[in-house]
């Protein structure tokens, strides 16, 4: 977790100083976090529908080898997490309450993340099938929202008009 936690400070900061230095405005970068957002998400749902592939064993020498990755990225840290971390840390600017509620939010989610995997057993005894079906149901939200941003990106670019209902 301590891990994870480093990658989004890292992620963060480092991806708002290269925002600023590439002048890569909000809209576009909104518009490159939807595009992920909306790939891993379809991917999601897609992979429900594919039969288990067996794990591969692979030698890894050290359990700080296992923690750093697969575990920490890109598991716990996303490259959506990263992009949603980024894109709220520039929209912070120098805001310090802004930047404390996105650092709150980090936090939270991964204390959360740490409680799934200590009870792992037990959520999974409960929930069996109903997760599986949460977890296409939250994944195609999870695209409808990619979609969502997407648009709203190409309509704070200029790209075409957003109606609202």
């Amino acid at each position: 977790m301590l891990y994870s936690l480093a990658a989004l400070a890292m992620a963060g900061l480092l991806g708002r100083n290269i925002l600023e230095s590439f002048e890569i405005s909000v809209p576009v970068l909104a518009l490159t976090g939807g595009l992920i957002l909306f790939l891993v998400a379809l991917r999601t749902v897609l992979e429900q529908s594919l039969p288990r592939a067996r794990l591969r064993q692979e030698s890894i020498s050290s359990g700080t080898d296992l923690a750093l990755s697969p575990l920490a990225f890109p598991i716990i840290v996303t490259p959506y997490g990263i992009a949603a971390v980024i894109v709220f840390a520039a929209l912070a600017q120098d805001d310090t309450a802004a930047k404390l509620a996105v650092a709150s939010i980090v936090l939270i989610i991964l204390f959360l993340d740490w409680l799934a995997m200590l009870f792992v057993d037990a959520i999974l005894k409960w929930t069996g099938t109903a997760l599986q079906v949460f977890i296409v149901v939250l994944g195609v939200t999870q695209i409808a929202l990619g979609l969502q941003i997407i648009t709203h990106s190409l309509s704070m670019i200029g790209v075409f008009v957003e109606r609202t209902h």
